[in-house]
């Protein structure tokens, strides 16, 4: 006798999750092949009559990127070595690629026609078992000749049994149908109790070694795989007939309790890896947001390129790092990284080109300078000459950077034509250096003499001590250059005694000026058109005198290499520089006088 247990059995919720994409995520063999062996070996599965299955494609579509990533990366290291910038790689069109691609999309439309194929089957199951459940119903409702339904009831049986599968929606509802109808089939069925029994007894032993079987399922370390045999369980357990009224719940109950703890596992697994999933969502957003806040069109140099370029490596890095996010979430913020990055490397590569022509064009009219620096170096017309090397220095200046391979080599042909003018110049003016050599004797007996007068033993009167530091100082001014390198310290002793004097002796003629220049301001009053006019036109007079001294301290950088022994021209220009800037505090003193006026 074949009977059916009355327990409802019920897949969890999970269970609807595509165990052939967790297969192909979880348990991908590695093995030694070609991507031509596994285009052949995906070609075949296309080929033959037979159902293919997901983790097949997905274990060859694994290896077959690995191996193509693995020739890009080893393309791109040979890229490289060969003296290439890693981010002007572009990976060949792999013709293997294209044609697995063709052959995927050829199986996803086979994937496509099995799973509609497999639908219309089970609809059609459907229709079967529901009619079978219909016909027991019918036999059953017959309780005058239940024995003689018997053998059509156990044909039933057989048949609903291989019936294939039906929707999964409608597993658990059909099986309930089924097994509540059957057991009231047999609840009228009276027919031999011993033989009824038996089937009871075997019916318990098969369903209690599917308990100890799914009890050691919840020591299984590998979750997914105790997840699928608990599945095959379920499955069995339908297939087996019922037990005894008596140990029918309490059966029912010890199996479910093992099931639900292998469920409860399965289900923790997979709430930590959305949990995970999320994690990794938030981390390549962040990314994203980090990316997009970049302003592309910002960089106006290699150098501000170079690190925006260090900001987009280091972000594409950390986006490696990060694991799966959900696979929609995951394609879309991959969509989004991809976009940004390609946009950057694009506006990177239009600065590159425009800057390697505008350095071609400058490297043209720096070796134009070069050629003219040449026709002039060997001039002795010192002055003309001068200030024609001078010209060209400054127009050196204005003109942007060239190439790096001949920066250094167009800046040494233009640096030594001009050091060759002015190591002539300075050659043909070595008596020079005999000459300031006198005036450093000169100038250290004016500041003995000034110390002298700043001594506090020294009682000269205060008109007399006034008139003999201006005559030492109008010698001072009158008397040349000294060696460069005794300028600063002998005009620094210079310029602390003569300020110290002037203190001492009440003489200060920026002071007067300023006051008699105050004494104006008071003189215009209130007037502020007046006061108005005098402030722009000092405005103007600070332009002016900071536009020279801007020139000035230009010309005097390109002195320093080649006359620091001491060039007339040098000393001459420094005069100027240093008068300039003492004008320059002067008149913004001015400028405060008449706004303070103004408020």
């Amino acid at each position: 006798m074949d009977m059916l247990d009355s327990a409802e059995v019920l897949k969890p919720i999970d269970a609807e999750i595509s165990a052939d994409a967790e297969i192909a995520q979880d348990t991908v063999k590695e093995e030694t092949t070609t991507k031509e062996s596994l285009l052949e070996k995906l070609t075949a599965l296309v080929q033959t009559d037979q159902d293919i299955t997901t983790e097949e494609v997905a274990a060859i579509k694994q290896q077959f990127y690995t191996l193509h990533n693995e020739d890009i990366r080893k393309a791109k290291a040979a890229f490289i070595e060969n003296g290439n910038a890693s981010e002007d790689f572009i990976a060949d069109e792999d013709a293997t690629e294209i044609k697995f691609k063709e052959v995927l999309a050829t199986i996803k439309d086979k994937k496509a026609e099995q799973r509609a194929r497999i639908e219309a089957e089970q609809l059609r199951n459907l229709e079967r078992k529901n009619a079978i459940i219909e016909e027991i119903t019918q036999l059953s409702a017959d309780t005058d000749n239940v024995n003689r339904h018997y053998q059509r009831v156990k044909e039933l049986q057989t048949e609903f049994k291989e019936t294939g599968e039906v929707p999964p929606q409608n597993t658990t509802s059909v099986w309930k149908n089924y097994q509540d109808t059957v057991e009231r089939f047999y609840d009228q069925w009276k027919v031999n109790k011993e033989l009824r029994d038996y089937d009871f007894k075997k019916n318990l032993g098969e369903k209690q070694l599917l308990i100890d079987e799914a009890t050691r399922l919840i020591e299984e370390p590998d979750v997914i795989t105790a997840f699928r045999r608990l599945q095959d369980l379920h499955d069995k357990w339908r297939e087996i007939g019922p037990v005894a009224k008596e140990v029918r719940e309490e059966i029912w109950a010890t199996f479910k309790d093992a099931s639900a703890e292998v469920n409860k596992r399965y289900q923790a697994h997979f709430e930590e890896r959305k949990k995970k999933e999320r994690e990794n969502e938030d981390a390549k957003t962040a990314i994203c947001e980090e990316i997009e806040a970049l302003d592309f069109a910002a960089p106006s140099s290699f150098a501000e390129w170079d690190e925006m370029t260090k900001k987009i490596l280091d972000a594409q890095e950390r986006w490696k790092a990060i694991g799966y996010a959900s696979k929609k979430a995951n394609n879309t913020l991959f969509a989004r990284f991809r976009e940004q990055c390609d946009d950057f490397f694009k506006r990177k590569a239009e600065y590159f080109k425009r800057s390697k022509e505008d350095m071609s064009e400058n490297l043209a009219k720096k070796i134009a300078l070069c050629e003219e620096a040449e026709k002039l170096q060997e001039s002795t017309d010192w002055r003309k000459t001068t200030d024609a090397i001078i010209s060209l220095q400054e127009k050196w200046k204005t003109i942007g950077a060239v190439p790096r391979k001949n920066s250094d080599e167009v800046w040494q042909r233009f640096r030594a034509a001009c050091n060759t003018f002015f190591a002539n110049k300075k050659k043909s003016t070595s008596d020079v250096r005999k000459t300031e050599q006198a005036n450093l004797k000169i100038k250290k007996a004016i500041v003995e003499k000034l110390n002298s007068l700043n001594s506090p033993e020294n009682d000269t009167p205060r008109e007399e001590a006034i008139k003999q530091l201006q005559e030492l100082r109008a010698t001072w001014q009158a008397t040349g250059h000294v060696p460069m390198k005794n300028k600063e310290k002998l005009a620094e002793e210079y310029r602390t005694v003569v300020g110290e004097l002037f203190d001492k002796l009440d003489v200060r003629e920026t002071r007067a000026r300023m006051n008699a220049f105050e004494a104006t301001v008071e003189e215009i009053g209130d007037d502020k058109n007046r006061l108005l006019k005098e402030r722009d036109r000092l405005a103007r007079a600070y332009d002016q005198r900071k536009n020279e001294l801007q020139t000035y301290e230009n010309n005097l950088g390109f002195f320093s290499s080649s006359s620091k022994s001491g060039d007339s021209m040098l000393r001459d220009l420094e005069r100027k520089i240093q008068r300039l800037r003492d004008e320059l505090t002067e008149i913004s003193g001015k400028m405060k006088v008449i706004s303070s006026k103004l408020k």
